[in-house]
């Protein structure tokens, strides 16, 4: 054997070597954070368990169960007790509406126009319901933008106007709280007495979100698309198949016919994802009209539905066992310790995790039976997400493909991205209301997402050459994701829980003597949990 070839077989030894024994050391790790997690787990629980029992006499919004004997059930968030007090309501809705739909839709072999006439139809009884005369304001509102959108969409300042008209309205219902008609004369004010049964500007932040897609996908419809259709069906396999994505549905260019009035009102009150979405665009939503959604099947439909039932009874379980929206609410916690307060703020975060989830699904499920695809909009588990832009892809998934498309591409992508993420997230603050609270939410975001973005830019510099460096990286990325945890964490308790009043308190709890082994294990636990991370996405990447 020649020296070259000598020495070529001893550099492919090494590696080999080198690769077992970083098998070999994965291995123990992943044990050792298995075995850790389980522990934390049953140290969160025992505790949950211990505080619920010994202060739920002191709690606001317990209600008597129905699912654990001789437990009460947290309701003391608004927003999950009118959802499942409404549920029999909704699911008999759900039930009549696609029976009749879908019997049409058979029986006369209806395709876009039809389709949308059924369904403008069966959503204007929905939304009689829901906001009783307050659907003039809802159809004034639309009405005028479509008009906009058809005068003005040729023009290079259309988006301008476009958005600002929304953005006008989108203030002014918040405002007014949804106006009176008294307003406009004294002769209207008996259509006061019938408002319906749900605040009608609370649903049009939705709609706005419709109207400026409509508008903008009307506008780029003589432009050419960027989007490879063919290098996509290569790599998608829902578009292997033979069936057609959502992205695809979205990037497919539509004929200007479709854009009518009777589709785009229909688009905007379409009865399943009217109330809490997910957003779908324009050109999905009446690509879908013409042709039902293929890429989930009957089977899958059916599993989706099966799934809802057991997060719902999940949620059932938390709620009667673990008050965390009780205690945040009354502000019991604030007198707790630091272990207390850290325990019940992570179970707030997970309450409101599963509660968006069930909420979202159930529309979604409800869309899908009816031939309608949108996005999942928490395609990803709360407690597997170590980044910030990670997080924001999973949490109110369609919203960020919205703002993606709509905001942040117009606005220069990834090239000013921290100028972007200011306009989007301050948007995104006052779409959902207008409150101090939730722009300090948006701003502290926006601060936390400027490290991240440095640090990304300079890992994709750093090269892994060697296992002591792949290493050395591993861990400064573990350390990472345990600061960017805890800023959500932060972020998210003072945008909707406690407001920017509280971050005081919430530092002083952490920041003394007391508090600070607290802090420090917070962090190890999120060190460990963003580890743990890293083996699920190499698992994933190596799966089939």
């Amino acid at each position: 054997m020649d020296k070259p070839e000598a020495e070529s077989n001893m550099g492919t030894s090494v590696m080999n070597k080198e690769n077992y024994s970083g098998r070999s050391w994965k291995q123990k790790e992943l044990f050792f954070l298995v075995t850790y997690v389980l522990v934390f787990y049953v140290i969160i629980i025992r505790r949950s368990l211990q505080l619920s029992h010994d202060h739920y006499t002191k709690l606001f919004g317990l209600r008597p169960g129905w699912l654990i004997p001789h437990h009460l059930n947290d309701v003391s968030d608004a927003q999950w007790r009118n959802f499942r007090g409404n549920l029999p309501v909704l699911t008999l809705v759900f039930g009549v509406f696609t029976l009749l739909a879908n019997l049409m839709r058979a029986f006369f072999n209806l395709k876009v126009r039809g389709m949308s006439i059924i369904w403008l139809l069966f959503s204007f009884v929905y939304l009689s319901y829901l906001h009783g005369a307050c659907v003039i304001f809802v159809l004034s509102i639309a009405t005028i933008n479509f008009l906009l959108v058809k005068i003005f969409a040729r023009k290079k300042y259309f988006p301008l106007i476009l958005w600002s008209y929304n953005i006008f309205f989108l203030v002014c219902n918040r405002i007014y709280e949804g106006y009176s008609f008294s307003m406009f004369g004294q002769q209207w004010r008996f259509l006061d007495n019938s408002r319906g049964s749900f605040r009608w500007h609370i649903c049009f932040n939705f709609v706005v979100l419709r109207m400026i897609s409509f508008g903008l996908e009307y506008h780029w419809t003589n432009e050419d698309s960027h989007f490879d259709l063919e290098k996509h069906s290569q790599r998608c396999h829902i578009c292997k198949s033979g069936n057609t994505c959502y992205q695809a549905l979205q990037e497919r260019s539509l004929h200007v016919d479709k854009f009518g009035y009777v589709v785009y009102l229909c688009y905007l009150v379409y009865a399943p994802l009217y109330i809490a979405g997910p957003i779908v665009s324009f050109n999905a939503f009446a690509s879908q009209l013409d042709v039902p959604q293929n890429s989930s099947s009957v089977r899958d439909v059916i599993l989706y539905g099966f799934r809802w039932l057991l997060c719902f009874i999940l949620m059932e379980l938390m709620t009667h066992l673990f008050y965390y929206n009780a205690f945040a609410n009354s502000g019991l916690w604030k007198h707790l310790s630091a272990m207390d307060v850290f325990i019940i703020g992570y179970g707030v975060l997970n309450f409101m995790w599963l509660k968006f989830l069930l909420i979202w699904r159930f529309f979604r499920f409800w869309s899908l039976v009816n031939g309608i695809e949108a996005p999942e909009n928490m395609p990803k588990c709360i407690n597997n997400c170590h980044s910030l832009e990670g997080f924001w892809k999973n949490w109110h998934a369609s919203f960020n493909k919205w703002l993606v498309r709509y905001m942040y591409i117009p606005l220069g992508g990834s090239r000013k991205k921290l100028l972007n993420v200011w306009v989007v997230f301050t948007f995104v603050a006052i779409w959902h209301d207008l409150e101090w609270k939730l722009l300090s939410w948006a701003w502290l975001t926006c601060l936390f997402f400027i490290p991240e973005l440095v640090l990304k830019s300079s890992a994709k510099a750093f090269q892994a050459q060697s296992s002591f460096r792949e290493f050395v990286f591993r861990e400064l990325s573990a350390v990472a994701g345990a600061v960017t945890i805890t800023c959500l964490m932060v972020a998210n308790l003072v945008g909707f829980v406690i407001g920017p009043s509280g971050i005081n308190w919430l530092l002083s709890s952490f920041l003394h003597k007391e508090g600070l082994p607290v802090l420090g294990g917070l962090l190890t636990t999120f060190y460990v949990g963003t580890k743990l991370m890293f083996h699920i996405e190499e698992v994933k990447k190596t799966s089939p």
